[in-house]
């Protein structure tokens, strides 16, 4: 038997990999159909952070209490508005894709791993595996962390700003949505650190002395980084800035381990 016969040809890699792009636009249609009927319970998850009496709020106020604070929210209403007559059905569908997606995407890795998976060593998919479920849980933290302090805060602030008392929000549902996304996905992406430092540190391009020497500054650009994508309030900064920080002492921690063990 020649060494080339258990092997697939470029022409069955093209093969695979067709299907299983169909099976993962398959599941994301099933579940975006899925969100886009269940519409009344999919927008109430969506537009709970507009409100005054979001859980967040709530927790925050708990917390001032604990340290002998009697901080309390002011009550706010934003009107969110729509005015192409598509765009309630156009943001419907869009954000039930984008929910689809997102709901698929322990999926789509499975299906990924299992197209690399031939390829790789036994000690390589128990690697890839623990890689691929890191990825996937700090994704799922950044976007917890977006929906519960980031954007709630985010909205609450922008969308109260007036620079005059004759002048009032009413906020388009497509920028409500779009912005949602976007702060989503960006938290989504920053919360991937730790992974990027493994990363860096495999192929040896960063060294944790290197990260221990400019802790300082790496502080101070997270605070500017948290005071650029928050409202300008020290309490949201504070919420933000924490996180990230400890998401950089986690690299450096993960960073020594890589090094002890190479």
């Amino acid at each position: 038997m020649s060494s080339n016969e258990g092997m697939m040809t470029f022409g069955g890699h093209l093969e695979a990999l067709r299907k299983i792009l169909f099976r993962v636009v398959f599941a994301t249609l099933i579940l975006s159909c899925v969100i886009f009927y269940f519409k009344t319970i999919t927008f109430d998850i969506l537009l709970a952070p507009s409100e005054y009496n979001f859980i967040t709020y709530g927790v925050i106020e708990d917390i001032c209490r604990a340290f002998d604070s009697d901080f309390r929210f002011d009550e706010f209403y934003v009107d969110l508005i729509a005015t192409d007559l598509s765009s309630q059905f156009m943001t419907h569908i869009t954000t039930s894709i984008y929910l689809g997606l997102l709901c698929a995407s322990p999926y789509i890795l499975f299906e990924l791993f299992r197209f690399v998976s031939p390829a790789l060593l036994e000690s390589e998919k128990k690697y890839s595996i623990q890689v691929a479920v890191i990825i996937y849980f700090l994704f799922v933290l950044g976007v917890l962390m977006s929906y519960y302090v980031l954007f709630p805060i985010s909205f609450r602030f922008l969308g109260t700003y007036s620079v005059a008392d004759k002048i009032h929000s009413t906020i388009t549902l497509d920028s409500y949505i779009s912005t949602f996304v976007m702060l989503t996905l960006l938290m989504g992406l920053v919360f991937q650190l730790p992974v990027i430092a493994f990363i860096l540190a495999k192929m040896g391009l960063i060294h944790s002395d290197y990260l221990v020497k400019y802790r300082s500054y790496a502080f101070l650009i997270i605070c500017v980084v948290a005071a650029i994508i928050t409202p300008p309030d020290i309490m949201t900064l504070i919420l933000v800035a924490v996180p990230l920080y400890l998401l950089y002492e986690i690299s450096i921690r993960i960073i020594r381990l890589v090094e002890r063990r190479s």
